[in-house]
Parts: C-alpha cells; sequence; structure tokens
C-alpha cells in the first residue's frame, strides 16, 4: 500500500507567481457576475470599503469645496466603490467626477449596469499601463485589492507613472499576506460562497499580496518618499501616497 501523500506545507514568506481565475480578462457570464457580488459582500463585511473611503474622506478635505473632484477607481470590479462615494458627495455636497477601470470588458459591462442612474460615474475597459491611461490626470487614484495582481517590477512603474497623473492622492488598499488570513478566507468561502472563482481566487489572492517590507522597498525603487502605510483589519495594507 502506498504511503498516504500530504500536500506540502504552504510558505507564506514569499509571494506566489499562481494566477487567479480573475487574471483571464476573457472570463465572462455568470461566473463573474456570482464573484462581483460575493466581493462586493465580503468587502462590505469585513469592513475593507471602510479603509479606502475614510481615507478619501481625510484627503478631499484638502481641495475647496466649491471644486470638482475627479476620482479614478482601478480595477474597479462592480463599481461598489464608485456608487459608495457618489453618495458620500452628495451627502457632503461635494461635485465628483468618478472613473472606474478595468481591463476586462465584461466586468465594465456589469458594473455600468449595476450603476445605471448614477450620472457622475462613468467606465472604461481600460489597461493601466497602455498610453490611453496614462495620458489622464486625476485628483485621486483608488485601488483597492488590485496591485497584488502585479509583479513588483510592474508594480513599481505603475506607481512611477500615477504620481505623474494624480494631484493629491493614490490610495491603495490590499492584503497583508498572513497565515491567519489565508486559513480564515480558505474557510470561509468554501463554507458559504457559491463562486467557483471567489473559493479559489481569495485564497490565492492572499498568498499573492504583500508584506510591509516589500511594500516599502517597491515604494524605495520606486522613489516614493512621501507616503503613509498602515495596517488595517481585516488583514489590509493601507498605502497612501502623496504626489
Amino acid at each position: 500500500m502506498k504511503a498516504e501523500q500530504r500536500s506540502s506545507p504552504i510558505d507564506f514568506s514569499t509571494r506566489s507567481l499562481g494566477v487567479e481565475i480573475m487574471d483571464d480578462l476573457d472570463c465572462s457570464g455568470e461566473v463573474v457576475d456570482q464573484t462581483l457580488r460575493e466581493l462586493d459582500f465580503i468587502n462590505q463585511w469585513l469592513g475593507g470599503n471602510a479603509v479606502t473611503i475614510d481615507a478619501v474622506k481625510s484627503c478631499w478635505k484638502k481641495i475647496p469645496g466649491d471644486q470638482s473632484i475627479s476620482i479614478a477607481d482601478l480595477g474597479c470590479g462592480s463599481g461598489e466603490m464608485l456608487r459608495i462615494l457618489a453618495r458620500l458627495a452628495k451627502k457632503e455636497d461635494r461635485q465628483v467626477v468618478l472613473t472606474g477601470f478595468d481591463a476586462n470588458p465584461h466586468i465594465v459591462a456589469y458594473a455600468l449596469n449595476q450603476s445605471a442612474g448614477v450620472k457622475n460615474i462613468s467606465f472604461s475597459a481600460t489597461d493601466v499601463f497602455s498610453k490611453d491611461f496614462q495620458q489622464q490626470q486625476f485628483d485621486f487614484v483608488l485601488a483597492t485589492l488590485f496591485t497584488h495582481h502585479f509583479t513588483e517590477e510592474e508594480l513599481v512603474i505603475l506607481l512611477q507613472k500615477l504620481k505623474q497623473q494624480t494631484t493629491t492622492a493614490i490610495i491603495i488598499n490590499d492584503i497583508h499576506r498572513h497565515s491567519l488570513a489565508y486559513y480564515s478566507i480558505k474557510f470561509l468561502t468554501q463554507l458559504f460562497s457559491k463562486s467557483a472563482m471567489v473559493k479559489f481566487d481569495a485564497p490565492l489572492s492572499v498568498l499573492r499580496a504583500f508584506r510591509k517590507s516589500e511594500l516599502e522597498e517597491i515604494l524605495r525603487k520606486g522613489g516614493l518618499t512621501n507616503y503613509t502605510l498602515t495596517w488595517k483589519w481585516a488583514f489590509r495594507w493601507r498605502l497612501i501616497i502623496f504626489p
């Protein structure tokens, strides 16, 4: 009888090179829609949205109340973050121009449908490394659960470009790679998720995510020195870069 094979222990010391299903830009249909619905729920339930929203509320105080604020959301998913900001801006009587970017046109189509009727939100199926995107300027750039999809080298280039495109703040909200974060999200998604993509991608996202020293090294290589880096529940890093 063959000896029972055991899986190797997970190495949390380095970032995974695994590819998420979400990285396939041709991915479409109900599996994408269900995934986006569940990601919205996870971000609300675990407080992930608040990590970004609180930073925006703090930073846009620097802009005069009668001045319109342009905000780009990279990897915008369903557009939920922008819809929250649209409601907040209305409550605080701020004028905002909100644009969501995602390289997957099927995700953009879903976001457009979910945001129908919100006049100050638009979406674009655009690669953030494209010349078309890099020629645009914004007051704020947001990136929630977005940066872990890239290599360190790609992030250095992206952040350098974003610094040139942004007037007030780049606000990044992404995962802290940690064993507790990994096993918690793996358990929760296996228990509650109806999306095969979420069950596969969510734990892998943690393995592709960052530790503090890795983010600091990316910033150092990019020559970015004016920033704050703060740990937030649940296992999130909030990085605010000031151009």
